[in-house]
Formats: structure tokens, C-alpha cells, sequence
């Protein structure tokens, strides 16, 4: 967060580039990452280069500066014109422009308009910071959900993907999951295998049955208000009344 904040600069003017170059390099907290001639390089130094703040010139040939804040793409960075022409300034804070600065300028002005893309790249590496540390606490609190289970077979056992199976069935103390044409007894309780798979893959349909909403192909209305679930299979399983909401947010 303390690094020097990162600019480029573009101007066609070798003089002012110069200039530029001089006046940034006297802040510690500034690293002058690039110089370019024209809009095309700075495009293309954006690619490279990574700067959080642009001094740029209005007036160029070729790209003007707004033809290159309008490619920069969604997240550009930070921009503080810089020109002779004091009829663009308008269009600049369009562009959401940190600065306006009209040459020639002498050391105060340049250093506010200085200290406010310095400013304005900070809270941009705040704000990005926070998303960063948000999303990974997302991703550290959602539960581990079951991707593979182990099963026994005539051959020994066998490592069935969860995203294979079609449905699971209570039979006592074991539960029965339905592969295609196979099956496979698991000695676990319906309810404690239903906690480690993930709710929006697996939906409970009746007290004795889980359904992969992936394998389901139609509803079908039933007796006492229940419905019918026809999985692509064609197996047909009971849709109980209080599991009904629950599915139709999957569906």
C-alpha cells in the first residue's frame, strides 16, 4: 500500500515530457514508469506498464488523449490532463479527469493536481484491497462440499464423482446411490451424506431420497398434492409437499 504510485506519461512534445519527467521524479512517493510520444504507445504501455496515474496531453496526433482514456478499457487509470488548450476541460471531468492543468503552470499548481492523483490511486488500491480480502473470505467460509465419494465394489472399492450420481436412496442404516445402471450400498445416513453434499447439486425430494437437479427432465402431478420427479433416466421418484419450494429455486 506504500509503494510509489505508478505513472505514465504522454505527451508529443519532447520538451514537456521532460518537464513532466523532472517534476514527478522530485516526489518520493512517484515512479515515473514511461514516457510516450503519442496515443498509440500509450496504449500499449498501459498493457505493459501497469500505471495507476496517466499525465496526458489533449491535443496529439493520431489518438487524441480522450481517444485514448475511451480505449484504455473498463478500469483505466487515474488521469490528470495536461495541455495548452483550455477548451477540452469540459469533456476532461467527463472522463471522471482527477485534474485539468493548463500549461504553462508553475510548481504549486502542478503539485495540487499531483497530490490529488496520488490520492485518488490510493483509494483505488483500497478499494481494490478490500475486494480482494472480501472475496477470499468468501471463498475461505464456503463449506468444503463432497466432490468424490468411495464406495465398495466386487473389485474392491471405487471413487465415484459426486456429479455422476443420479439419486440417492435411504435403505436403513446404508444409503443406495444411483449411478446409470449401477448402485452402490454406502454405510451412512441419509441425512449426514445430504450435509456434505452441495445444496445447489443435490435437492432432497422425499424423506427418503436426494436427487441430482441436474438428472431431473420433468414434473408430474400426483396424488394428495404431491408430484412426480422423471429423472432422464426415466425413473420416476415422489416429490414431497414440504421439499417443493426448496426444488423450484434450483429448477
Amino acid at each position: 500500500m506504500n509503494d510509489p504510485v505508478r505513472v505514465l506519461v504522454v505527451d508529443d512534445e519532447a520538451p514537456a515530457r521532460a518537464a513532466l519527467r523532472r517534476m514527478l521524479g522530485e516526489d518520493p512517493e512517484v515512479e515515473v514508469v514511461g514516457c510516450c510520444a503519442d496515443g498509440k504507445a500509450a496504449l500499449a504501455a498501459l498493457r505493459t506498464l501497469a500505471p495507476e496515474v496517466l499525465f496526458l496531453d489533449v491535443v496529439m496526433p493520431g489518438l487524441d488523449g480522450f481517444q485514448v482514456m475511451r480505449a484504455a478499457g473498463p478500469r483505466p487509470p487515474r488521469v490528470v490532463f495536461v495541455t495548452a488548450h483550455a477548451g477540452h476541460a469540459l469533456e476532461a471531468f467527463d472522463t471522471e479527469a482527477v485534474d485539468y492543468v493548463l500549461k504553462p503552470f508553475d510548481d504549486d499548481r502542478f503539485a495540487r493536481a499531483l497530490s490529488r492523483a496520488k490520492a485518488a490511486a490510493r483509494a483505488d488500491r483500497t478499494l481494490a484491497l478490500a475486494a480482494r480480502l472480501s472475496s477470499e473470505a468468501r471463498t475461505q467460509a464456503a463449506p468444503a462440499y463432497l466432490e468424490r465419494i468411495v464406495v465398495p465394489d466386487r473389485e474392491g472399492v471405487r471413487v465415484v464423482p459426486v456429479a455422476e450420481i443420479d439419486w440417492i436412496e435411504a435403505q436403513d442404516y446404508y444409503v443406495e446411490l444411483h449411478i446409470g445402471s449401477r448402485s452402490y450400498l454406502l454405510r451412512r445416513s441419509l441425512k449426514l451424506l445430504e450435509e456434505r453434499l452441495d445444496p445447489r447439486q443435490f435437492a432432497r425430494v422425499h424423506r427418503s431420497a436426494i436427487v441430482n437437479v441436474a438428472r431431473i427432465q420433468a414434473l408430474r402431478p400426483a396424488t394428495h398434492g404431491e408430484r412426480d420427479l422423471v429423472l432422464r433416466d426415466g425413473t420416476q421418484l415422489k416429490l414431497s409437499r414440504m421439499y417443493r419450494d426448496r426444488l423450484a429455486e434450483l429448477l
